[in-house]
């Protein structure tokens, strides 16, 4: 009942993930990352959080995103009723959509992405999500977030949304994790967020945040 994107930037090899729903809470419920393993969305009609982690374990033990998605949702008995796309640290995805999802279902593996939805009100909404990042500017949490509205503007859940999440990580600068858990209009008030906390005192602080590679990063 959501619709996500998972991606990995090719020139600086951030990943990120972003995901929408009419329900609430989306980012805690659906998008999991981790250094070194890579970005996961697990979700449908009756999601596993246990998937999300069980994904990143798996890439991070050195399976590939085929392999992750084969061996994570193997002996689950209620896996039709959900959705898992992930994506490893090399760009290759792959995606899981159980057939006792309500329709519209969808999803989709590019170079370097996944994009799934479940429950949509159109088949063009995960082809959108895609383009619109692959053809968009900007920052890698900016691209994530005009596929979002493009999304939405395709036919979005079909019964509107309620939650949105924004989700970067980094060799080079602190996690950006961004939650908007209830709202009326919650993309725009992720696309707020997103422009508060990475810009300002809040930013500047940001930067003095540890790193894959600076640990030792402070308030020198």
């Amino acid at each position: 009942m959501t619709f996500s994107l998972l991606v990995r930037d090719p020139e600086t090899g951030a990943m990120g993930g972003a995901a929408a729903t009419g329900s609430l809470c989306v980012g805690g419920w659906v998008l999991r990352a981790r250094w070194g393993a890579g970005v996961s969305a697990s979700q449908g009609a009756s999601p596993s959080t246990l998937w999300g982690e069980a994904a990143l374990d798996e890439m991070s033990s050195g399976s590939n995103a085929s392999q992750t998605i084969a061996r994570v949702t193997a002996n689950d008995r209620n896996r039709d009723a959900r959705q898992l796309g992930v994506l490893d640290m090399t760009g290759r995805g792959a995606v899981f959509s159980g057939d006792a999802n309500m329709p519209e279902i969808g999803d989709m593996v590019f170079a370097d992405g996944v994009a799934c939805g479940n429950l949509l009100a159109s088949p063009a909404v995960i082809p959108a999500l895609v383009e619109t990042y692959r053809t968009g500017s900007g920052t890698l949490a900016e691209r994530l977030l005009a596929a979002l509205f493009a999304g939405r503007s395709a036919g979005s859940d079909s019964r509107g949304l309620m939650s949105a999440a924004l989700l970067v990580i980094s060799p080079d600068h602190a996690p950006l994790t961004l939650r908007i858990d209830h709202a009326d209009d919650p993309l725009t008030a992720l696309a707020d967020l997103h422009e508060r906390a990475t810009t300002g005192d809040y930013a500047y602080w940001a930067r003095q945040v540890p790193t894959v590679n600076d640990p030792g990063r402070g308030l020198d």
